[in-house]
Parts: structure tokens; C-alpha cells; sequence
């Protein structure tokens, strides 16, 4: 008698999964001429799949309507996890360095620190250090081997890590120092400071743009007021202050505040501005 195999309707991604790593952990049993075929023949499949995958992905994105289908599809696990594997999407070096800030903050936290990333330039990664980690301490040297060590372990593009001066405000290192004084600098004064609270997204309107303000633990972002995937308002959004993360009230998008990337699509972005304090308010560099 002979059992019938689920399909894939009856069987959940996490099974499947489970399914080819236990599969792909027998080929390494085997002895070697056999495995050698074995992987040739698991390299040429992928292979094979890879150029019709990225046709397809390709077509998509070159049409307006297969666009935003591309984008509803990437939002399915399943789908995501095999653009994953044949590396047509993956996260930018920035979301990675997020994300694995992420992994070490509970443990930051505990000890009465905190870290941000501020940006990755080249093979460097710029973070900021907070309460415990921020000091000569050998306990906040330790916190801050332990950032460092985390980044360049996981991240194979990150060389270096570099503290930066805990200024208060802006969560963006800006490249320049153009004063915020005079009508040719292009900076436009926005709100008071204490108007942009903590885990509320604010918005407001300019001649060149409509700028969205978040305020995560007292660190600026600002980005123009737009979702990626059909333009609308994000300022009704739901905001994780603690994860800095963004969702899109309209249809759900997800967005990574510090680096804007849109975790439900790869490859879309929010289009940050420059922001400085100066003086208590917020000042923004639309144009």
C-alpha cells in the first residue's frame, strides 16, 4: 500500500522546508562519486529555475501593472523565501546591519545600553551608542566589542565599525554642514521637537514635498510622505518605535525606518531627506 504525498495546498512552507534540508542532508551521506552527481544535478536544477525565475521577475518589473503584482507576490512568504534562495531579492547591507542590531539590542538593554545604526558607507558601519554602551566603562567596552564583533561575524561586507558622537536628534549623519539660514540653502523649519512624539508618525507640507517626521527613541528620520507601492500617505501608519518599523495603512507595506527600505517588497524605498535640531525644531532638506 502506498502513501499518497501531501500537496502542496495540504502541507505548510515550514514542512517543505524541513523536507528539502533533510533531503539535501542525506546527499551529504552519500559516498563520493554519488554525491558529486547528486549536487551537480541539484546546481543545474537551481540553475535552470534561476534564468526562468528572473525572466519572469524581469518582465514584471518592466510593466506598471505586473509591478504591483510582483510586489503583492514578494509579500507571500513561500514566494519570498524562493526569490530568496535563487538570490533575486535579497536585503541591502544596510537592512542586514539592521536586523542584526536587532538580534544583540535585548541584550544591550538588559545591561542599561542601547545602539543605532546611523549608516554603512563603503565596508564601515557608523552606529550609535547609548546609555551603558556610551562610556569608558570596561562594562561599555565590552557592549561596544560585542556591537562590533556582532556586525563583522554576520556581515561578510562589514570590515569596520565606528561609534559616532551621540549627538542629540537627527538619526542621519548628514555629509555636509550647509547652515539651515538663508533662502538658498533649501532646509525648511518644521515643527517644534516635542510635536514629534515617540511612535506616532507626524506629517507636514512643503512647496517642494509633503516630509513624514518618526521619531524613534528620540532619534529623526525624515522621508517623503509617500508608499512605495501606489504613492498614498504613510502618516496614519502604524509605527514600532522599539522594532523601527513602519506599516503602510492602505495595504499593509512595511518599511524599515532606518535604512527605508520596504520589507514587504525588496527594492522598493522610501526617499529619505536630510534633517538636522537646531534650536528645538526640526529642520528638513527637501529638495
Amino acid at each position: 500500500m502506498t502513501t499518497a504525498t501531501p500537496t502542496l495546498a495540504e502541507t505548510d512552507l515550514d514542512t517543505l522546508a524541513q523536507r528539502v534540508d533533510t533531503a539535501f542532508n542525506e546527499v551529504n551521506k552519500l559516498d563520493g562519486p554519488a554525491r558529486t552527481k547528486a549536487l551537480d544535478l541539484k546546481r543545474a536544477v537551481e540553475e535552470f529555475h534561476k534564468v526562468g525565475l528572473t525572466h519572469i521577475v524581469k518582465r514584471l518589473k518592466d510593466d506598471p501593472r505586473g509591478k504591483e503584482l510582483l510586489f503583492e507576490l514578494v509579500d507571500e512568504p513561500a514566494v519570498y523565501a524562493l526569490f530568496a534562495m535563487h538570490g533575486i531579492v535579497r536585503a541591502d547591507v544596510t537592512t542586514q546591519a539592521s536586523r542584526v542590531l536587532e538580534m544583540v539590542r535585548p541584550y544591550l538593554q538588559s545591561h542599561g545600553g542601547d545602539v543605532a545604526l546611523v549608516k554603512v558607507e563603503g565596508d564601515t558601519a557608523f552606529v550609535r551608542l547609548q546609555g551603558a554602551c556610551n562610556g569608558c566603562s570596561l562594562a561599555a567596552v565590552t557592549l561596544r566589542d560585542g556591537v562590533a564583533e556582532a556586525l563583522t561575524s554576520q556581515i561578510p561586507q562589514i570590515q569596520h565599525v565606528e561609534v559616532v558622537a551621540n549627538e542629540p536628534g537627527a538619526g542621519m549623519i548628514m555629509l555636509n554642514t550647509i547652515p539651515v539660514n538663508g533662502s538658498q540653502s533649501g532646509w525648511v523649519k518644521g515643527p517644534a521637537v516635542d510635536e514629534v512624539v515617540v511612535g506616532r508618525p507626524y506629517a507636514f507640507s512643503t512647496d517642494a514635498a509633503d516630509i513624514l517626521l518618526v521619531n524613534l527613541n528620540n532619534q529623526f528620520f525624515a522621508y517623503r510622505n509617500e508608499c512605495s507601492h501606489q504613492a498614498l500617505p504613510l502618516e496614519n501608519g502604524l509605527l514600532d518605535a522599539d522594532a523601527c518599523i513602519l506599516t503602510c495603512p492602505w495595504h499593509g507595506f512595511k518599511y524599515d525606518l532606518i535604512s527605508g527600505e520596504c520589507l514587504s517588497a525588496p527594492q522598493a524605498q522610501l526617499e529619505p531627506f536630510p534633517l538636522r535640531i537646531q534650536e528645538g525644531y526640526v529642520w528638513v532638506r527637501p529638495g
